[in-house]
C-alpha cells in the first residue's frame, strides 16, 4: 500500500482544546477513507521511543514531555498520493507559515503545540502506522 497510506496524530493540546472532532470531519472531507483510530496516552517512555529521530535535538525532552501530556488520536488514513495530500491539508509546522484553511493554519496554537502530526514520507508512514497499530487493528 506504498503511496496510498499516511499516518496522523492528533496531538494532546487539540484533544484537551475540542478540536479532533472538526479536524477528523476535514480529513473525511478531503477525500481519506480511516482504516485505524483510536484514542490513546502516551507514556514519556513510548513518546521517546516514537520521537527517537530527535533524539539528539535541543527540543526532545519537551517534545517527549508535550506527547505524554494527554490523550492523542493516532490514525491511518488511505488515499491516493496520501502523504503529501495529507502534508498539504495539515499545512506547515509553524501555523503562522500555513496555508489558510489547514488544519495547522485553524487549530494550532504554535510551532510547538501544532495540534497534529504527519507522515513525511511512504516509509515514515509505514513505521510510524506500525508504531501505533497491528494488522488486525486496521478495518
Amino acid at each position: 500500500m506504498t503511496g496510498n497510506i499516511t499516518f496522523t496524530m492528533i496531538k494532546p493540546d487539540a484533544v484537551s482544546n475540542g478540536h479532533a472532532g472538526a479536524m477528523i470531519k476535514m480529513i473525511q472531507e478531503a477525500g481519506f477513507r480511516i482504516i485505524a483510530m483510536k484514542k490513546a496516552r502516551l507514556s514519556p517512555e513510548k513518546a521517546g521511543k516514537f520521537y527517537e529521530v530527535h533524539k539528539e535535538r535541543p527540543f526532545y525532552g519537551e517534545l517527549c514531555q508535550y506527547m505524554s501530556s494527554g490523550p492523542i488520536i493516532p490514525m491511518i488514513l488511505e488515499k491516493a498520493n496520501a502523504v503529501e495530500d495529507f502534508r498539504k491539508l495539515i499545512g506547515a509546522t509553524d501555523p503562522t507559515q500555513a496555508e489558510p484553511g489547514t488544519i495547522r493554519a485553524l487549530f494550532a496554537k504554535s510551532i510547538d503545540a501544532n495540534a497534529i502530526h504527519g507522515s513525511d514520507s511512504d516509509e515514515n508512514a509505514q513505521i510510524e502506522a506500525n508504531f501505533f497499530f497491528s494488522e488486525l487493528e486496521r478495518f
